[in-house]
């Protein structure tokens, strides 16, 4: 089962890259408490040999499960290539993995991320396509709303003729509790500048995407 969200440029809320209000960050030891709470609430001792050691690992796995917060993605794409011989035609990086969480249950999102963009005189780094991916999968999110911020940034910094991004996701929230549908799978795409507007660049996109899919 698959659900195709496409997002319109034009909305003023998603994709914003600004940063939110200052958070007041507990410290570690709350945290930690936090956990044991969580354990108690589910019926189980944190006490007990097994669970004792759980609070530091969760915590610790929330520090890089949510390592996005820390980073700026616009400074990843800072550093760009402009002897291109004047290659001007589509850029594709396909199925870059990623881990993210649900804003609504925490629960993990799994999927696959693609990005294409038609250069203006200079490309960046291809492993920075996937850190920018990587970036955003690292905060509480909704699919949607990544797959603008990822889209939205890399033309905002890159300035390009046009960018597309499409994410496919597993939700575990949907598919664990529930409606526990496991084979569903959640697809969102952006189209920004010729994606948008060419139906033949976009469709060619696209192609290159079902390519993949059909050869596997």
């Amino acid at each position: 089962m698959n659900a195709l969200v496409s997002l319109d440029p034009r909305s003023p809320r998603l994709g914003s890259d600004e940063p939110g209000k200052p958070v007041d960050r507990p410290s570690r030891s709350e945290a930690e408490a936090a956990v044991r709470t969580l354990i108690r609430w589910a019926g189980d001792d944190p006490g007990r040999e097994g669970l004792l050691d759980t609070p530091a690992r969760v915590v610790r796995a929330y520090e890089q499960w949510f390592a996005g917060y820390g980073e700026d993605a616009s400074a990843h794409l800072a550093r760009t290539f402009e002897e291109v011989a004047g290659y001007d035609e589509m850029v594709i990086l396909r199925d870059i993995r990623f881990v993210s969480h649900c804003e609504h249950h925490m629960a993990p999102i799994v999927g696959h991320a693609h990005i294409g963009y038609v250069p203006r005189n200079k490309v960046v780094g291809i492993s920075k396509l996937a850190r920018l991916v990587q970036i955003y999968a690292s905060r509480l999110q909704i699919q949607e709303k990544m797959t603008a911020e990822i889209a939205n940034t890399l033309h905002r910094v890159l300035a390009p003729q046009g960018v597309a991004v499409v994410i496919e996701g597993e939700h575990a929230c949907m598919t664990s509790r529930g409606v526990k549908q496991a084979a569903a799978t959640l697809v969102t795409s952006r189209m920004l500048g010729v994606f948008r507007d060419r139906p033949g660049t976009r469709q060619e996109f696209l192609a290159a995407l079902t390519l993949r899919s059909s050869s596997r």
